[in-house]
């Protein structure tokens, strides 16, 4: 009977407190971290390791995610940060914050309630990371089963919310329940993995390669003759998929969390507006019950309106609703177009599509756009769609009382009538425009100097009827001027509403470009990403780390003996001689110039002379055709004797 009259009420009581449970979690987390910092080992000694021998190096630092250049696992990483959209959503609401916290103090409440929840899920992240498969595996797949099984208890306990409708903290959760069932088995699959690698059934291939296998890929590419290859439709308009690039885990991450917010954000509007209509349905049905104080026809006009206004917004709203997030989705996803294609145009060392100010921008600044970037994107698609919202039913309500109601009310004819006559100004105007450039191209500039050139040259012709043409045109471009700012005003308020989720693209005017904060990130965060992660700069590096590798094992003594027994040992004295055997055998006359101390200190006469007489009569040989024969340097070999 109690939990009747509560979900009657709106209200219910949960099992589990999730705001306490994200506190207390901090508990398990921290030990966690710590456990897995114990197995990591540092490369460098400290005092510490010295004095306490049990130490060994250990307790080096956990990385949850490396943002820079990580490319396996991304979709894994992506599943994680939607696991926690639920809580990132949290943080923009001031429940998260304790009651009686100033108006001065929230900006750090929030930024001590963000480490809180970055906190919390941060074994998640180091669990996937960490060298110690094994423990890794078995403590991410319990911590993760527990927040898994504390959101499922919250939900059933409490499927409707304290102030959300019917089933509506399902539609919010389901995201983030199902990210975390896609960890669990992740986990599960790693623990059965390395399983088996320890008990012999499978090799062990974790080998951290210094260049990933698609970035060698784009460097063989470079050499070889681009194929022409015939694109599809979705290829030459839409996307056309590379295989020798990859999206880093930063980018993959930030698009789940982006999505999952989106939708989480939209669930939310949708549950306020139709609040806001119930409230607005309940005024409506006060109106009409409350007795005027004014005559009946004012009365039933303004109910009439109140009821044409409420069903126009619900519509409007509903329709404005699935445009806004539909274009919201596809900006989200034409990001990570830019993104590719911003990339391939650094790589080749074409920065013209940037400001000049942003071609050479300061290390520090592009450091920090990494840390930025994530976050502010998933604030810019959010802020951006719900502004894009507002401003689309703005101007549907527009368009229904400029055409709908009027043509429903039987003034149809009045609204065909405004409308061609709005056609026929904007007709008028843009046909003055055209005929000023008709004229000038026609009668106030010079001839085509060849028959070839597209335009005619930058030179005036007919000077005096020039200047008449100004001073007449002059009167009617102030009035032209006017509707021409107000368009400029228009076009403005439509791409700034619209592409402000767009953070790989500036707002503002050329060489304001600097105070667009969120292309600052942008700019930064591409050019970090292009000097380490560029192919054929990631390319020479791993060369160079090959060559010296190769050096320092061949400088081992044990090299040559047990370094090498399962090839062909190279000795390079006997390269040595095969060189230059073979340089003497196409150019015998190069041992004229040849020194003879070898031969003198052979223990052997007879060789000696064996020898001598071989190469006397090569000599002899070789003087009757020195004229004749030149010398063959392409078969000369360089090499020390």
């Amino acid at each position: 009977m109690e939990n009747r009259e509560s979900l009657e009420n709106g209200t219910c009581v949960t099992l589990i407190d999730t705001y306490l449970f994200l506190h207390y979690s901090l508990i398990p987390s921290v030990l966690i971290i710590l456990a897995l910092s114990f197995l990591e080992r540092r490369i460098n000694k400290t005092r510490f390791d010295d004095k306490i021998q049990l130490l060994d190096r250990r307790f080096g630092f956990v990385i949850p995610l490396d943002l820079l250049g990580t490319f396996k696992n991304r979709w894994t990483f992506g599943f994680a940060f939607g696991a926690m959209a639920n809580k990132v959503m949290l943080l923009f609401s001031e429940e998260y914050l304790p009651a009686g916290v100033p108006s001065w103090a929230r900006a750090l409440g929030l930024l001590v309630g963000a480490i809180e929840v970055g906190l919390s899920y941060y074994p998640i992240f180091a669990c996937l990371t960490t060298d110690g498969k094994l423990i890794g595996s078995v403590t991410g797949f319990l911590y993760t089963l527990t927040w898994f099984i504390v959101t499922i208890v919250d939900i059933v306990s409490c499927p409707h919310g304290n102030t959300l409708g019917q089933f509506e903290k399902v539609i919010f959760e389901w995201p983030s329940l199902l990210c975390l069932v896609f960890l669990m088995g992740r986990f599960v699959h790693i623990l059965i993995k390395y399983i088996r690698i320890y008990m012999g059934a499978d090799i062990r291939n974790d080998e951290k390669c210094f260049l990933p296998i698609h970035q060698a890929e784009h460097v063989k590419r470079l050499f070889q003759k681009p194929a022409i290859k015939h694109k599809s439709w979705f290829e030459r308009n839409i996307y056309t998929w590379d295989p020798c690039f990859k999206f880093p885990s930063r980018m993959i991450g930030t698009t789940v969390l982006s999505l999952l917010c989106l939708y989480i954000f939209v669930s939310l509007e949708y549950s306020a507006f139709r609040k806001i209509g119930q409230l607005l349905h309940i005024w409506e049905e006060n109106m009409e019950q409350v007795a005027p104080d004014v005559s009946w026809d004012l009365y039933n006009q303004t109910v009439v309106s109140v009821k044409e206004f409420n069903g126009a917004l619900v519509d409007v709203w509903f329709f404005t609703t699935f445009l806004s997030s539909a274009v919201t989705v596809s900006y989200i996803f034409h990001i990570l177009a830019c993104y590719r294609k911003h990339m391939k145009r650094l790589w080749i060392g074409e920065k013209g599509f940037l400001p000049v100010k942003f071609q050479n921008p300061s290390s520090s600044q592009c450091v920090a756009s990494i840390a930025r970037y994530s976050g502010w994107q998933v604030a810019y698609v959010l802020w951006g769609y719900l502004i894009m919202h507002i401003v689309q039913s703005l101007f549907g309500l527009f368009f229904v009382y400029a055409f709908v109601f009027p043509i429903k009310h039987g003034k149809a004819l009045e609204v065909l009538k405004g409308f061609g006559i709005s056609i026929l100004t904007i007709a008028v105007v843009i046909s003055v425009i055209i005929l000023q450039v008709v004229l000038a191209r026609q009668f106030f500039l010079q001839k085509k100097i060849s028959p070839e050139d597209k335009h005619k040259p930058l030179a005036l012709n007919n000077r005096k009827a020039f200047h008449n043409f100004n001073y007449f045109f002059f009167f009617y471009n102030v009035i032209l001027g006017l509707g021409a700012c107000l368009v400029r005003l228009f076009s403005g308020l439509i791409l700034g509403s619209w592409l402000i989720a767009r953070i790989d693209r500036t707002i503002l005017q050329r060489g304001y470009e600097s105070a667009d904060m969120g292309y600052n990130t942008w700019i930064g965060m591409i050019f970090v990403d292009h000097y380490h992660n560029n192919p054929v700069l990631v390319s020479f590096c791993n060369i160079l780390l090959t060559m010296r590798a190769e050096k320092r094992l061949k400088e081992l003594p044990v090299y040559y003996g047990f370094g090498n027994t399962g090839g062909p040992r190279k000795s390079v004295k006997s390269r040595t001689r095969w060189l230059l055997y073979y340089t003497l055998m196409n150019n015998p006359r190069l041992i004229i110039q040849r020194k003879r101390k070898e031969f003198d200190d052979l223990n052997d006469t007879n060789n000696v002379m064996q020898t001598r007489l071989i190469q006397a009569s090569v000599l002899e040989a070789e003087m009757r055709n020195i004229e004749e024969r030149p010398l063959d340097t392409n078969n000369v070999v360089l090499c020390e004797r």
